[in-house]
């Protein structure tokens, strides 16, 4: 749930402020070890007054007229803009792993490299991410690399989010 709060945001945001909000879209995704698939999104990301982003994002499978078929992957984490441009983003995910990102900002756009991954024993394997986020004519646009289950870093998934009130 996005929180419509009567905070002032903190300067430190500005550079991530395009992102805020709550966005619903569709994407592809696909990996040498699945079959390759349409997905549906929602992401809201939001402030509290502090000098980070709430983020929470759930996909589902579609099938091929659209419809959801089942939940796919979630995530929940924080947005911490840095000086000079920089930016980490910190994930959880429900399948036992442990996400830290750090990279940069520039005017509507955000690209991360993983710095660290931590897998439970029960999680897949899975070692590295890189993320690339961006407001295109007003969409939001993004698309993932990783490297898991015995695989390079390759392409993974892809998706445009539109805002939503």
């Amino acid at each position: 749930m996005v929180f419509h709060l009567d905070v002032d945001m903190p300067s430190e945001l500005a550079p991530l402020a395009w992102m805020i909000g709550r966005w619903e879209g569709a994407g592809v995704v696909g990996y040498p070890t699945i079959e390759s698939a349409n997905f549906g999104q929602e992401i809201e990301c939001w402030h509290d007054g502090r000098p980070f982003l709430h983020w929470a994002s759930r996909t589902w499978l579609l099938d091929e007229d659209g419809n959801m078929v089942r939940p796919l992957a979630t995530e929940t984490g924080f947005w911490r803009p840095q000086p000079n441009g920089e930016v980490e983003l910190l994930l959880a995910h429900p399948t036992g792993l442990l996400e830290m990102y750090y990279g940069t900002t520039a005017p509507a756009k955000v690209e991360v490299r993983t710095d660290s991954v931590v897998r439970s024993p029960s999680a897949k394997a899975y070692s590295a991410g890189h993320r690339l986020y961006g407001m295109v004519e007003g969409r939001l646009m993004w698309v993932m690399e990783m490297a898991a289950m015995g695989q390079p870093l390759q392409s993974h998934v892809s998706a445009e989010l539109r805002r939503v009130e």
